[in-house]
């Protein structure tokens, strides 16, 4: 069994053995849930670091021959490739440090670790799978339990309605991606819903121009909704308002992105004329994510519900990126992915510490706590202004990248999000931090305790750390991100590029240079004795170089 295949499995096969665990003992899940998510995330680094940033196809590829129906063309596969590694890796930590917290949970333990350890599995498999079908499916394992645990261990008088909204706007979200991935597999031809597989023969077999721009809507919405796209968003600052710590973490750091690792693995590639038609609005769209969500997150007096909105507006960089459809956009907003999953896995376990010490989340409430408090503190300054975007920090990178990708195709937009970013993104942080922290210290809170110990402090110290070693050493990600990205823009943009080249128009190259570059550095994993598995070719060949994405989006604009 390969590593891969490990990191997938440990998580679901602890919840199993779970279920066996007698109710009484409060001690064994717990432990359990810790040792299956931290092996899960050691193996999560061992296979990031023996990826090879040279090779732009999937690899570590390993078949399930046991699990599929062939007569469907469905088959389970793991494979990774530069979107997925870091996105593993990134989930696997997160995972992990949201099973140290949850020692706040102090009601059916069994029963909460097992919907952790299944929903850990279910979105490490969504990440890992190059089937279509177990892409999907893997995905719900990971959402259905998210609806229980905010049912179940949620908090605050607006539990259930909660729990109602985000199972409507999820499920409607799961359901129209559904549709478009249903009707993908059947007006392809290709008789397989293995992913290599299915972009060769639309690469041979194109769509029609009409089929992708009828079934990009389709993911882009569906998906879209997935993410918290505006103006499809409400479900989500009110879902992790009321969820349990880990829940928030979980759902806002990794699950989310799903939506938006489905639009770059499948909308994009797959239906490339869809993707040129549709793109325009989903950057306006982007756009309110930054600035409405961020105008709301200024008016908030509740700390979960101003970090909820601020997560639902850093996805509009993402989306930005992706709208770009640059080499440097689309490889930023991968980052900003990986980031984001960090920084929103932090700020939401340190807000649960504070709720556990104070039963309430009120700013208006709050005041002094540094005095108190000065690691959660610290780490709560740090966490916020990773938020605003201060050099540093992961968050930082992706989000010049996506600007600097975006300003190619949408000046007016890239100066809006600029202006959100560094305006409205640092008012509500920086009050926030204000009101929290600093002042005099309400007496009531003059018996609040700090983290009592290294064990209470250790996700908090893992989360800070890898937002601080990709925000100092990028190329640590970037150099696996780009080969991947670049196949996606080339699949993207090649069949546009032929076209503008039949009609006269003159396309230049932008992407040599950037990828010979890799953005001026190279890290080259050491060798670790991991399995390589198989490893398969880049999806087919990669036409001509990957620049021409600006004049032509000039040309469908």
């Amino acid at each position: 069994m390969t590593t891969l295949v490990l990191i997938v499995l440990l998580p679901l096969f602890a919840a199993v053995v779970l279920a066996f665990v007698p109710r009484e003992s409060r001690v064994v899940p717990r432990l359990t849930a810790l040792a299956a998510t931290f092996a899960a995330a050691v193996l999560a680094v061992r296979l990031f670091l023996a990826f090879d940033p040279a090779v732009a196809g999937y690899q570590f590829v390993t078949s399930l021959p046991w699990l599929g129906v062939k007569a469907l063309g469905i088959q389970c596969r793991f494979g990774v490739d530069g979107l997925s590694v870091p996105l593993i890796l990134m989930g696997a930590i997160v995972a992990f440090a949201a099973a140290c917290v949850s020692w706040e949970i102090t009601g059916r333990e069994k029963e909460f670790y097992i919907l952790l350890l299944v929903m850990t599995g279910g979105i490490l498999g969504a990440f890992a799978s190059l089937d279509l079908f177990f892409l999907y499916c893997f995905h719900e394992f990971a959402l259905i339990p998210t609806f229980i645990m905010i049912g179940v261990w949620g908090r605050g008088d607006r539990k259930n309605y909660a729990t109602f909204k985000m199972t409507l706007y999820l499920s409607i979200g799961a359901l129209i991606a559904l549709i478009g991935l249903i009707a993908l597999y059947l007006q392809s031809g290709a008789d397989t819903f293995d992913l290599e597989e299915l972009t060769r023969h639309v690469q041979q077999q194109p769509l029609p121009a009409g089929v992708q721009k009828a079934l990009f809507p389709l993911l882009m919405f569906g998906f879209g909704i997935l993410v918290s796209l505006w103006p499809f968003h409400t479900w989500a600052p009110l879902g992790y308002g009321s969820a349990p710590t880990a829940t928030a973490m979980l759902h806002a750091g990794v699950l989310k992105k799903f939506g938006l690792y489905g639009l770059i693995r499948i909308a994009l590639p797959l239906l490339p004329d869809g993707a040129q038609g549709w793109l325009g609005v989903l950057a306006w769209l982007a756009l309110g994510n930054l600035l409405f969500c961020g105008w709301v997150a200024m008016r908030q007096r509740d700390l979960n519900l101003l970090i909820g909105n601020s997560s639902v507006a850093h996805m509009g960089f993402v989306f930005l990126g992706i709208a770009s459809l640059t080499l440097v956009g689309l490889t930023g907003a991968v980052v900003v992915m990986v980031a984001h999953g960090f920084l929103a896995a932090l700020t939401f376990g340190l807000s649960g510490y504070l709720y556990q010490q104070t039963k309430t989340l009120d700013l208006d409430q709050m005041g002094g706590l540094l005095k108190r408090l000065p690691f959660i503190g610290t780490a709560l300054i740090m966490a916020l202004l990773a938020g605003c975007g201060l050099p540093g920090f992961a968050n930082f990178v992706g989000e010049a990248m996506v600007l600097f990708g975006a300003w190619q195709a949408y000046q007016v937009v890239t100066i809006l999000a600029c202006w959100a970013a560094l305006v409205i993104g640092g008012v509500y942080m920086i009050r926030a931090i204000r009101a929290l922290l600093h002042g005099p210290l309400p007496e009531k809170w003059a018996g609040v305790a700090d983290a009592p110990n290294a064990w209470r402090r250790l996700p908090f110290v893992l989360l800070l750390a890898c937002l601080f070693v990709f925000g100092i050493w990028p190329s640590l990600l970037t150099d696996r991100i780009l080969p991947a990205t670049e196949v996606v823009v080339t699949l993207s943009t090649g069949q546009a590029g032929a076209r503008g080249r039949r009609a006269g128009i003159e396309l230049s190259s932008e992407a040599e240079p950037l990828r010979r570059s890799r953005f001026n550095s190279r890290f080259r994993a050491p060798g670790s004795g991991i399995e390589d598995g198989a490893r398969s070719s880049p999806l087919g060949e990669r036409e001509e170089m990957v620049g021409r994405e600006a004049k032509t989006r000039d040309a469908r604009n």
